[in-house]
């Protein structure tokens, strides 16, 4: 395999690997950008993912089962919402309730609908990748970008919707309003309350598409390890792209291109000379380091985490 080869099948799986942790980080940016922590992403990738393979499984549709995982994601977000919104309780605190609520209530279902077993039957109908006419034809470059899932190209248009939304549609003012003043924001006749509850349920479903994106792309099943840690590396994606849809986007595929390098281990045999287990830790190290160089260069939302009594003055 000559070396255009390897870079193409390296952007290729770059965009891949990337495209759930977008989707995540994008969800995360809405609900924090409102000022509302949502450390419970993991969980809602989680719950996307299951609900994407089991309505995937019976109704032999991916689209229908992506659709499904996106209100799933939305509902269970209201859990989030309602403890932080309405009963002010600590953010992070129900945050890690939903991360562990998400994987205990899947294993449960998954074990009742599949007669015991710890995860879904391998699907037999998943998303198959999208060729762009005459773009995707060019050498190496055609198969490293212009041909992908269509969950990928959705991710990219996604993040020039939410850049738009945010930055220069009255309802991201106002997202970012509640988000930064939430009492100048109410003052001026804004329902923080409102506003965070559509962050956090638009987060929430975002977060869901990017685990249906694994379960029906990369997978094509669910079980416990399905998101394994990918809903944390799409908040340290937001963090590092400092709350912005692009600077995320790009940080998603920084971290995507630490999973890509998994597959280059066999073809250079490299865990003959490197144990394959420390290739796996990868993204989870480039994590670690990321974030210890972010923290206290990246200035989160000013009320991001604070609870706020609506109608207080």
């Amino acid at each position: 395999m000559d070396w255009l080869s390897i870079g193409s099948n390296l952007v290729h799986d770059t965009i891949v690997f990337s495209t759930a942790l977008i989707f995540a980080a994008l969800g995360g940016i809405y609900s924090e950008r409102s000022g509302v922590v949502n450390i419970g992403i993991e969980g809602m990738m989680t719950m996307g993912a299951f609900t994407g393979a089991v309505v995937t499984f019976f109704t032999t549709s991916p689209w229908v089962g992506f659709t499904a995982a996106i209100f799933a994601g939305a509902v269970f977000a209201l859990l989030h919402a309602v403890a932080c919104i309405t009963f002010k309780a600590d953010q992070t605190v129900s945050g890690v309730a939903i991360n562990f609520l998400a994987t205990g209530l899947t294993v449960y279902l998954t074990k009742i609908i599949f007669n015991g077993a710890g995860q879904t039957t391998t699907l037999s109908t998943v998303f198959t990748k999208w060729k762009i006419p005459f773009l995707g034809d060019i050498p190496y470059v055609g198969h490293a970008i212009f041909e992908a899932y269509p969950t990928s190209y959705l991710a990219f248009v996604l993040v020039a919707v939410t850049w738009y939304v945010l930055f220069r549609t009255p309802f991201g003012l106002r997202l970012r309003a509640v988000g930064e003043h939430p009492r100048a924001a109410d003052t001026l006749g804004v329902n923080v309350a409102r506003m965070r509850y559509i962050a956090v349920m638009i987060s929430g479903a975002l977060a869901a598409m990017g685990g249906a994106t694994i379960a029906l792309t990369t997978t094509s099943n669910f079980s416990h390890n399905t998101v394994s840690g990918q809903g944390f590396i799409a908040i340290a994606a937001m963090i590092f792209g400092k709350w912005n849809p692009t600077g995320a986007m790009w940080a998603a595929l920084f971290f995507g291109v630490a999973q890509a390098v998994k597959s280059l281990v066999q073809v250079f045999e490299l865990n003959k000379i490197v144990p394959i287990e420390f290739i796996f830790m990868l993204p989870y190290i480039l994590t670690i380091l990321v974030l210890a160089g972010v923290v206290g260069r990246a200035n989160a939302p000013a009320a991001s985490g604070k609870p706020y009594e609506t109608g207080s003055r």
